[in-house]
Order: structure tokens, then sequence, then C-alpha cells
């Protein structure tokens, strides 16, 4: 037997890798394909995109010390051969750094759901595969004119006519990339957005910050993990995806907590970009959550008709996440709790009632500023992350 699945095993190249045939899961090559396709980290493999200015400059240096073939004693044909040499040399160098750039950026389609949803609220939908298509349509209209003004100059009938054919065809060549240019700059600036999105890996456990805006997210991140988000006492301060760490050393454990933007009481398609964002990392990647809380009055979104009701339509949505609830800034927290001007309270809601007072059932209470519940809730984000662990 053992020989037989030496002998018999059949492997095939995918991208530079050995794949087997068919896996002991009964997955096709295209399958195994499509799976690595929709792979988280396809931001880090992105080339590295120079300035157009830079691939003009540098095209144009390698073009004119392009010399003409050896041996031709005629000084018209020695002029011609130099300049249609130089003319394909300037458009080859053009066109395929433009080309490489368009094949090296993914196809979105193939992205995983994670990424894409990055791309498309970071850079705007469409923006992505504009940019794309505009270095392509530069890459072939320099094709075009190269081709066209390197025949042209190996027509030319004298050498004064070559060396004038020359020029105005480097000339050509130069305006259609500098009047293209500004899609490989534009692509240049894409690519170190997407390159400087936070790396998810999708085998370590991740707990995900959740609530309304400015109730206390930022300031536990930077509690329990290595992240360092911005804190002010304003709504909407987390303009993105943040990530810190937590390391276990003496238990080999390590987990990502991640930072998001509120969410406000709307339907999704009332939403701006930062709460989608928040969604996107919901809906795509198996996290834990920690929903913040609070019920102090002062973030600005009232517990009654506000928190409560983002908190039950994001419970309901997520119901499959492992969920931690925590009050946070409960050393503000009275007796009475406050009551906005603005609340449409139901008094008469037991349910409602007991959570401006106390939050959801079996919530944490803690307090960054006093330190209350602090240790608890450590305890706490352990466990949980240790049985998201045990989930993936």
């Amino acid at each position: 037997c053992f020989c037989r699945e030496l002998q018999t095993t059949e492997y095939v190249i995918v991208k530079g890798s050995y794949i087997r045939a068919g896996d002991n899961n009964g997955r096709t090559v295209k399958e195994n394909e499509a799976m690595n396709k929709e792979a988280v980290g396809a931001f880090q493999k992105l080339p590295m995109v120079m300035p157009s200015v830079d691939i003009l400059h540098s095209a144009l240096r390698k073009a004119k010390m392009v010399s003409p073939t050896k041996g031709i004693p005629n000084a018209a044909k020695r002029e011609r051969n130099k300049g249609a040499k130089q003319l394909d040399t300037l458009m080859k160098e053009l066109a395929v750094k433009l080309r490489t750039y368009f094949e090296n950026f993914p196809d979105k389609k193939v992205l995983h759901p994670y990424e894409r949803s990055l791309v498309e609220l970071t850079l705007g939908d469409g923006r992505y595969e504009e940019v794309l298509a505009r270095v392509d349509t530069l890459r072939k209209r320099v094709v075009s004119v190269g081709k066209e003004q390197a025949s042209l100059c190996a027509k030319s009938l004298s050498k004064r006519q070559a060396e004038q054919q020359l020029i105005e065809g480097m000339n050509k060549v130069e305006e259609i990339f500098s009047q293209g240019g500004k899609a490989v700059d534009d692509l240049m600036n894409i690519a170190k957005t997407l390159r400087a999105m936070p790396v998810v890996d999708m085998e370590i456990p991740t707990l995900c910050l959740v609530g309304a805006p400015n109730v206390g997210k930022s300031s536990l991140v930077r509690l329990l993990s290595t992240g360092k988000p911005e804190i002010c006492n304003y709504p909407f301060t987390t303009r993105g995806i943040l990530m810190g760490h937590i390391t276990s050393s003496f238990q080999n454990f390590q987990a990502c907590v991640t930072d998001t933007p509120g969410l406000l009481r709307r339907h999704d398609g009332d939403r701006n970009n930062l709460e989608k964002l928040t969604l996107a990392v919901l809906s795509h990647l198996p996290t834990a959550v920690l929903y913040v809380h609070d019920l102090s009055g002062q973030c600005g979104t009232s517990p009654s008709d506000q928190q409560f009701a983002i908190y039950n339509e994001m419970k309901e949505r997520f119901s499959d996440h492992l969920w931690l609830d925590v009050v946070s800034k409960c050393d503000l927290l009275s007796d009475c709790p406050v009551v906005f001007v603005t609340e449409d309270c139901n008094f008469e809601d037991v349910e409602l009632a007991k959570y401006r007072r106390m939050g959801p059932e079996g919530a944490l209470h803690v307090s960054v500023k006093s330190e209350v519940g602090i240790n608890e809730l450590k305890t706490k984000v352990v466990e949980l992350l240790f049985t998201q662990s045990a989930r993936i």
C-alpha cells in the first residue's frame, strides 16, 4: 500500500506550489486554487509601485543608452536602426512596468470577502477597478504609439530624417505617458493604503470590540492589548480597523484585539463607511464579540432609545458569535441612571428599565479610570479567546 501510494499520487503546480491532484478531503485542484485565492493576506503581496515620473525617467535613460546594431556601414541605415531600437526599448520599458502592475494586483472578485469589503469601503465602490483599467489603457496607448513611431523611424529616407523622427517619437511617447501617468500615481497610493490595512490571521482568535460611538472601546483596547488607538471624548474617534495583540507566554497563547468604529441606530443603507467596516469584521471574520455599553450618559448616545436598540439588533444578527457584555465607566453610574430629555422611554418595559440601570444580564461593570473590574475582565477575555481558539 505504501509503494502504491508513492507511485500513484499525482501532483500539479499551482502558482509555484505543489498541490495534490485529489487530496484526502476530495477537493479538486480547481477547488484548492479557489481556496488559495480566498485566503487573507493579499494586500501584503501587492507589488511596489514606482511614481510615474521615476518610471518615465528610468525608461528614457535606458532607451538612450541603446546603440545601433554593429556592422551597418551606411550612416542612414545605422541611424534608422538606432532610432527604431531606442523607441522600441522606451515602449517596452514603460509597457512591461504597467503590465506587471496590472497583472499583479488581484481581481477584486477573488479576494477574501473581508478584504473585498475593505477595498470597497476604504477606496469607494468601483475605484479599485477604475484605476487598474486606466493603467491598462495607458499601457495599450504606449504600445500603440511606440510601435507606430518606431516604424516611422525605420522608414526614414535619410540620417537627418531618422534623427528628427527619433526625437519626435520620444516626445510623443513621453507625452502620452505623462498625460496618463496619474493612473500610476493613483495605483501607488492605493497600494500604500491597502498595505497599511491590519493583517488578519484566520488561525488566531480575534476579539472585536463593538458598541455605540464614544462608549470607551478604544480605552479598553489599550488596556487589554498592545494596540494604541487614539482616545478622545467625542464620537467616531476610531476612523478604521485598529488591532493590538494579547500574548500569554506561559500558556503559549496569542490573540488579536480589534477596535472598530461605533454603530448608530439606523438601517444598513444609511450607515456610513466607518460603520460598514465594523459590520464587515463581524460578518466575514471568525471573531468573538466584546460589546461595550455606556449607561453614564457621557457618550452622547442615550441608553434607552439608542444603545438598547443597537445592542438587540447586533445580538440577534450575530448570535453565532461568542459574546461578552461590558458596562464601561461604571464609576460614573449612580443609583438613578441618567435620563435624556430626548429619550423615548417606555417605563413599563421591564427589560428596558433593567438595561438602563444595570446593562444586559451578566454584563461586567468596569472602569478604566478607577480600575474597577479590570482584572476580572482580563480573565474573562482570555477565557473567551481560548474558547474561540478551540472553535477555530
